[in-house]
């Protein structure tokens, strides 16, 4: 932010309602975020200079102060008033502090404590808030978000109290945690997961239609929405990632040990990676070229009008063939026509287009014409704002943009303008892509006849493209920290959000690996001698099912008998390791830490004499040294990423076998005579004697 900050200090002799009163005054008329010109006052803000987010193009970003059920209606329901003003005033600040990409979990979180308050009947303003009514908010965020969103509005909710509380704005301290849980992952059974994975991940329906519909378009917008879905189809992309590529955004190197030279795109991640080039994976490689040329082919026009208004600010782009109507002072209706959309329209089409945009019409006899200096003043006012850069912070222009095209470009029913452009946004995308289908708008897979295999229409969005490349990754066996580099992130750990493999694909994993010493490590590697049966079957009898853990994979058949070791993973023998998921790692890090403390109090008890303290000790020294086997196996460079690893010499008996270890364990010693009958045989023959 560039903005100066004044950082708000209470005064501690001040009560509750002075202090809120000067906190405020001093946002309001102090604070320059959002501009010196903010409308503090309204309950709409624009703050599109300030929140612009990528891929949106010219969609303006604004922040409306209403209550929580009228959000995104029409005509909203304005806040409570003596509530509205600490929202206005801490949203200022906290985007001075705090600035975040999208706002609305902190608006949301005010619009439900503004709601909770009403409720309360006392007092509406912010200085009665209290934990009974922070309370009542996280009831109200939780009956109307989804599970992840619900979270993500409670964290705001607590940093508001917390905020509140520490800046003395409440007539009674606060001490208050967010109550909506956060939603677990990790599931990989049931109709829950397959809800989940349906809502994240293409369908083979949609994944089937693209690529004849890639062959098949020849309608402009069509060509250039399946031209992106192959784009997104060949690497995990952010679509707003997308529509910012340069024109010369392609990238090849020679490779050492291959004719063919590595091809990749120049990309600038969405979410704070370094500017970075992705490979795209040979087999696609043709693929993206193609798509590539043809958005070039769709887009020069574009680039060639940006180019001249980037010479000529001021200008009126003409194509050649009309350059000649710049010397004229006056314009037929048909003209302005010609010079708008390329053809002629009726003349009651460009009298409504001179109307609405102000140009002064004159009627020299029967016939009304339009002056060019007027025409020329209107149309350059609708260059986009902005021109010419279309990301100030990337550093990229409309005339090297990749993704600029005529205005109107994606609408069904306007014409296209030749001396207008404007940027394709996520919605053109989305919507081509059936966002908008339940309204009314055709899809590309509308236009070619594709549908569900039960009928129903094809949705998909851009993201969904992004999870579907992520799961073909995880369930491949590429490496934790490879899939964050390919998919753009900083922390590997966003990676489990886009793991959508299912049970069914993992038992595939594991069953490849079977008897496969290139694939696997431990038992798993080696089969038995004289295997009657074929490789692959012994491998669909063995793995049976497969459930995650913290450090692999469970491949125990519940459907024969319950777990007998549950949660004692590293000592059992039917639970393998994948190497490469690096949480898993961090996961065996953290129980190595665990279990070598545990080893020395075990070896501490065992040294005090501590009933049982020396059976302790053994079991944690069984439990680190497996742990330490497995880290080291993890660790070294020789073993393959994806190599399915499944510890030797692991001992798991049932609990029977346990129990009969004890007993034989603490029986005495018998002496045994070999002439005599031994105690036990005396003992039964008396038992039974008549």
């Amino acid at each position: 932010m560039t903005e100066n900050i004044l950082h708000f200090t209470p005064k501690a002799e001040l009560d509750a309602e002075t202090n809120l009163a000067g906190f405020i005054d001093v946002c309001r008329h102090q604070l320059t975020v959002f501009g010196t010109d903010l409308p503090f006052d309204e309950m709409v803000w624009d703050v599109t200079d300030a929140c612009a987010r990528k891929g949106q193009g010219t969609k303006r970003e604004r922040i409306t102060f209403c209550t929580l059920n009228s959000a995104g209606m029409f005509n909203p329901t304005p806040m409570l008033a003596s509530f509205s003003d600490f929202a206005k005033a801490y949203i200022r600040y906290m985007h001075g502090m705090r600035p975040v990409v999208s706002l609305g979990s902190r608006i949301a979180a005010l619009r439900a404590l503004s709601v909770a308050l009403a409720e309360h009947g006392e007092s509406t303003s912010p200085t009665a808030v209290n934990s009974e009514t922070l309370n009542r908010a996280a009831q109200l965020i939780k009956a109307k978000f989804s599970k992840a969103m619900a979270y993500r509005n409670g964290r705001q909710l607590e940093l508001i109290s917390t905020f509140m509380n520490e800046h003395k704005l409440t007539t009674a301290p606060i001490r208050w945690r967010n109550p909506i849980p956060r939603p677990t992952g990790g599931t990989r059974v049931g109709a829950e997961f397959d809800q989940k994975r349906t809502e994240k991940m293409p369908t083979h329906a949609a994944l089937d239609a693209l690529p004849k519909i890639f062959r098949s378009a020849s309608e402009p917008a069509d060509i250039l929405t399946s031209s992106i879905a192959a784009i997104l189809c060949a690497s995990p992309d952010r679509i707003n990632e997308v529509l910012l590529l340069p024109l010369d955004c392609e990238v090849t190197q020679p490779q050492p040990d291959s004719k063919e030279d590595a091809y990749g795109l120049r990309w600038w991640p969405a979410k704070g990676a370094d500017p970075m080039v992705k490979w795209v994976v040979p087999s696609m490689a043709g693929v993206v070229k193609e798509a590539l040329e043809r958005i070039r082919h769709l887009t020069a026009h574009s680039r060639a009008v940006a180019t001249w208004y980037e010479v000529n600010p001021h200008r009126l782009y003409l194509p050649e063939k009309l350059s000649a109507l710049r010397t004229q002072e006056f314009l037929s209706m048909h003209q302005v026509a010609d010079i708008l959309w390329g053809h002629h329209e009726t003349k009651g089409v460009s009298l409504a287009w001179c109307k609405t945009h102000g140009v002064k019409l004159v009627r020299q006899g029967k016939t009304l014409w339009a002056r060019f200096s007027e025409l020329e003043e209107a149309v350059v006012k609708q260059i986009p704002k902005g021109f010419p850069y279309l990301n100030r912070e990337q550093g990229l222009k409309y005339s090297t943009a990749l993704f600029v095209v005529p205005l109107n470009f994606f609408h069904s029913r306007k014409a296209t303008y030749i001396p207008l452009i404007e940027p394709v946004v996520i919605s053109h995308i989305n919507d081509a892509l059936g966002a908008r289908i339940e309204h009314g708008q055709a899809s590309i897979f509308s236009k070619f006849g594709f549908t569900e295999n039960d009928g129903s229409p094809i949705q998909v969005t851009t993201h969904r493209f992004r999870h579907y490349l992520n799961t073909l990754a995880q369930a491949g066996g590429l490496s934790q920290l490879d899939i964050a580099k390919w998919s753009g992130r900083k922390d590997i750990h966003q990676n489990e959000a886009y793991d959508h493999v299912s049970a069914s694909e993992m038992v595939m994993t594991i069953r490849q690996a079977v008897g496969n010493d290139e694939l696997a490590y431990g038992p798993l590697a080696s089969l038995p001698k004289y295997l009657p049966i074929a490789r692959d079957e012994f491998a669909r009898l063995k793995i049976q099912t497969a459930h995650t853990t913290d450090l692999g994979y469970c491949i125990h058949d519940y459907s024969m008998m319950p777990c007998q070791i549950h949660r004692d993973c590293i000592n059992c023998e039917e639970h393998v390791c994948v190497k490469g998921d690096e949480a898993k790692l961090a996961h065996l890090r953290l129980q190595l830490d665990e279990a070598r403390q545990l080893l020395q109090k075990a070896r501490d008890a065992a040294k005090d004499e501590y009933v049982g303290g020396d059976r302790w000790m053994q079991h944690h020294q069984l439990t680190v040294s497996r742990l330490e086997q497995l880290h080291d196996i993890m660790q070294n460079p020789d073993i393959p990423i994806g190599a399915v690893i499944q510890l030797s010499n692991v001992r798991s008996p049932s609990r029977l076998g346990q129990s009969t270890e004890n007993i034989t364990e603490n029986l005495p010693a018998i002496s045994v005579d070999k002439d005599e009958d031994t105690p036990p045989m005396a003992l039964l023959r008396d038992l039974f004697a008549d």
